[in-house]
């Protein structure tokens, strides 16, 4: 029988293979991005075969890594449930909600705060991420996550349907009455979503504006919505989230429909803990509220 790598190298690349990222993997993991690096390619002269294909600024995986990626993850599932089928899940065991922060900040935080009055004995923690990824060996046990609802191995129920639209303060509204009155206006650009800045200024019949504006560029929509309620600039934000900001106005009618959005998302194989089940169903259940 083949000798077994071990296990850390083999976290390493459940997380690297799942982000596609030596630093993602290294901030899931506690380590440094070279310390996965070093993990991957003793891994891969353990096993003989390249499991990466290293480009200037991503990774994909070979053939063989793709082949293998499957194994892996059935494995760390496995001794996961084993885990919990032997010692079980202590009620001192939080439930692990991850999201990004500003569907914390903006849509979870007084949904969260009613669960919590209602069932003050089930420990919550949540769980920032910037960029939306699976869940880790240790796993979340509930996830927000944002794009088009299409993955495997999970139960996923829709937030509704999103669009986005300009906001900014109301002191720079004032000055703002159709689309074109944005050339020289600082564009806050937050990365990562499939409707930007290009997108909407075209559907407003402005196509190419965003070449005479000047431009302030973030991973995360936390921070334009924050640069935007200083003044800052336009920020192009989702509905959901720009109702729940009460120091930014809309000054254009416009919105743009985007076939992506948020996803409350739950592994669909292992068996969900009742704690866990209890704020699945509550936030859903909201949901149900909310389209009524």
């Amino acid at each position: 029988m083949t000798a077994l790598p071990p296990l850390l190298w083999l976290q390493a690349f459940e997380a690297a293979a799942r982000t596609l990222s030596f630093t993602a993997a290294g901030h899931e993991l506690g380590v440094t991005q070279a310390a996965i690096s070093q993990r991957i390619r003793l891994l891969e002269d353990r096993l003989g075969q390249k499991l990466f294909v290293r480009h200037p600024r991503s990774l994909s995986l070979t053939p063989a890594g793709q082949a293998w990626l499957p194994s892996i993850h059935d494995a760390f599932a496995r001794i996961s449930e084993g885990t919990s089928e032997v010692f079980g899940s202590t009620s001192e065991s939080p439930v692990t909600l991850r999201t990004t922060p500003v569907i914390q900040q903006n849509w979870l935080a007084p949904r969260l705060l009613a669960f919590h009055r209602a069932h003050p004995s089930i420990a919550v923690r949540l769980v920032s991420a910037i960029w939306p990824d699976d869940f880790g060996p240790e796993g979340a046990d509930l996830e927000i996550r944002y794009g088009r609802g299409e993955w495997s191995g999970v139960e996923a129920v829709s937030l509704g349907g999103e669009s986005m639209l300009p906001v900014c303060a109301p002191t720079l509204a004032a000055g703002l009455r159709e689309p074109a009155d944005l050339a020289g206006h600082t564009l806050l650009h937050a990365v990562g979503f499939a409707v930007g800045w290009p997108t909407w200024l075209e559907q407003a019949g402005v196509a190419g504006l965003e070449h005479h504006c000047p431009a302030l560029t973030c991973d995360n929509q936390v921070m334009t919505l924050a640069l935007a309620s200083h003044g800052g600039g336009v920020a192009l934000t989702h509905r959901r989230l720009f109702e729940s900001c009460d120091d930014l106005v809309a000054p254009f009618a416009l919105e743009v429909p985007s076939e992506e959005g948020f996803w409350l998302v739950r592994p669909g194989r292992r068996q969900s803990r009742e704690e866990s089940s209890l704020l699945w169903e509550w936030l859903v259940e909201g949901l149900e509220g909310d389209s009524g």
